[in-house]
């Protein structure tokens, strides 16, 4: 088919017909219209051909014997709609090349140009501005556009042209850049794939936020990081900043320039490295969220980012948490739905953190969250945590208020949640687990088991002392084998010396030592103990002064006889009064007592 070209500035455009389709009782004519590289596809009846052609007309645009007849009989027949068709096409041509710079609106909006070209955008976009810009600005709400209109301003203001090109001053691209120039909330929303039924990718579409001079949030989905450009320039006054689906990386949002200058240093910060580029920090910036992307670790970029607050990257791929000793003043972190499998040294990264989202990981251990005294919440749910041991780590956080420990295999432990709480102690009744207050019964069962966990402690305090005394005692008796020979020798020369001193000798003897100065009486000693307590006593014989004596008596008791009066009587030099109770009635056991 033939098809009108017209071309302004290397824009081609054409517009042909390029099929039919009847639709209950009337033909639609399909119409596939090409701009540069752009294509789509619009549907319309004759009828609406017929409106657009009266409204030009009356317009004195153009003349009315340039639209086919309308036919009454016979409408649908195939040889009168592949005629139309044609002629139709003819028409639609005839405009293109009548209205070469700029279509009347009425024929913009008939070929879709409001949605797919890049003037008849900007030129609705105006419009709108022009009437409720003013209301918008004032009510402070979001403002949002999509790429596609952000790619047609940025190419519009590379024309060297008017900023009214087709002579309506509602549509004059002066009132886009004002509202641009004083917007404080924007949200740019792309499409997945093909924009309607164009083959525009929106993601392939390079756009600049330089016009933006205001801005205190902005919200970026669905694009291409690397497509956008004039970020930088929101630095001096962006507050929040949200991208999702749309980085590969942190450093594409943060540092754009770190692709033309590798080697580049935060402002201000100290390096010995050699750098290129000094790149501005975001002042400003107190919350960023890049969830929602394909972020695989933290780099170095948030050294930009020294104010932020609120960060959040959920949704990625993060392995491990790194970099963030960076952001002093962090207070809030999502690092849910990552693929993190452990924490080591959190308190190293995250000191202020209060709010930790860990939720929708591969966490087994709690260990690296143990000196994370300033946390208050903590999400821990759909991990793999088995073991209740697990809590202890964090049992002892002072600030912690809000647990959420759903989905954890140790979900499906009996008494779960007094079993967890109790690991908090006297803080039982201050953590509010899985979004729910303890109950007054579950702090009872909390103060039973504390009880019963504080008696098992002081049990294996216990055991652990005496296990203590005994590796002691077994040392000591290493070393102190000899000694007991010696002990048991001195013992037996002892016992023959009061042998001899002893000639009649008794079923019960008594051996008494009295020494002036007061000795406290010791309790009765076990056998094996004895034997150095009598090479104590005979040692102190043989230290003694001169003057002192030992005497020795002995004496046959009766059964009623409890006198201890002596019935016999040796006097021994240098002696210390001692009393040896040799009594066969003692059944192996003897006192001795010193008096």
């Amino acid at each position: 088919m033939d098809t009108a070209v017209f071309s302004e500035d290397v824009v081609v455009k054409k517009v042909s017909i390029v099929g039919t389709e009847l639709v209950e009782n009337y033909t639609v004519y399909v119409i596939e219209v090409t701009v540069r590289d752009h294509r789509w596809i619009i549907k319309h009846r004759y009828s609406d051909f017929h409106d657009l052609h009266e409204k030009l007309t009356a317009e004195k645009k153009i003349e009315k014997h340039l639209l086919p007849p309308k036919k009454m009989i016979g409408k649908n027949s195939k040889s009168l709609v592949e005629k139309r068709q044609k002629e139709l096409e003819v028409y639609l041509q005839t405009l293109l090349v009548r209205f070469p710079t700029a279509a009347p609106k009425v024929l913009s909006y008939f070929l879709h140009f409001h949605q797919y070209e890049m003037n008849g955008i900007t030129a609705a976009l105006a419009e709108e501005l022009f009437h409720k810009g003013e209301q918008l600005l004032v009510a402070g709400e979001v403002f949002t556009l999509c790429p596609l209109q952000l790619y047609a301003i940025t190419q519009q203001l590379k024309l060297a042209k008017p900023t009214c090109s087709n002579g309506d001053a509602k549509a004059d691209l002066g009132h886009i850049l004002d509202f641009t120039c004083r917007l404080k909330y924007l949200k740019i929303t792309g499409t997945r794939g093909e924009v309607g039924t164009s083959n525009i990718q929106e993601d392939s579409l390079t756009f600049d936020l330089s016009v933006f001079k205001a801005l205190l949030q902005i919200e970026i989905s669905d694009c291409n990081s690397a497509q956008i450009m004039g970020l930088p320039s929101l630095k001096p006054c962006l507050v929040t900043l949200s991208v999702h689906h749309s980085a590969a990386s942190m450093m594409d949002v943060l540092v754009p320039e770190s692709c033309e200058s590798p080697q580049w240093v935060a402002e201000g910060a100290l390096t010995d490295c050699p750098v290129t580029t000094i790149i501005p920090t975001w002042k400003t910036l107190t919350t960023l969220d890049m969830s929602h992307n394909h972020i695989g670790c933290i780099d170095s970029s948030v050294k930009l980012i020294p104010k932020v607050e609120f960060l959040d990257l959920s949704s990625n791929e993060l392995s491990m948490v790194e970099n963030l000793q960076h952001l002093y003043n962090l207070i809030h972190l999502d690092l849910s739905y990552n693929v993190l499998t452990v924490l080591e040294g959190a308190h190293t990264k995250l000191g202020n953190i209060k709010t930790l989202n860990l939720a929708g990981n591969q966490l087994d251990s709690l260990a690296g969250l143990t000196k994370l005294y300033s946390l208050v919440n903590l999400d821990l749910s759909s991990n793999k945590l088995g073991q209740l041991e697990e809590i202890r780590y964090i049992g002892t956080l002072p600030c912690l208020e809000r647990l959420i420990l759903s989905n954890n295999p140790m979900c499906i432990i009996p008494d779960y949640r007094t079993k967890v709480l109790a690991q908090f102690w006297d803080r039982a009744s201050e953590v509010c687990l899985d979004s729910t207050a303890p109950t007054e019964k579950e702090l009872d069962t909390v103060e039973v088991l504390k009880a019963i966990q504080k008696a098992k402690e002081s049990k294996d305090r216990m055991a652990n002392n005496n296990e203590k005394k005994i590796s002691e005692d077994s040392r000591l008796s290493g070393g102190g084998s000899s000694i007991s020979s010696s002990v048991a020798a001195a013992s037996s020369s002892s016992s023959s010396l009061l042998s001899s001193a002893l000639a009649p000798a008794c079923s019960s003897q008594e051996v008494i030592c009295k020494e002036e100065a007061f000795v406290t009486p010791t309790i009765l000693t076990p056998v094996d103990f004895i034997a150095l307590d009598t090479q104590r006593c005979y040692d102190d014989v043989n230290t003694l002064p001169c003057e002192e004596q030992l005497q020795v008596t002995s004496h046959q008791p009766d059964d009623d006889d409890d006198d201890d009066s002596p019935a016999d009587a040796a006097m021994l030099p240098r002696g210390r009064i001692c009393h040896l109770d040799l009594n066969p009635r003692l059944k192996g056991r003897f006192r001795y007592n010193a008096l």
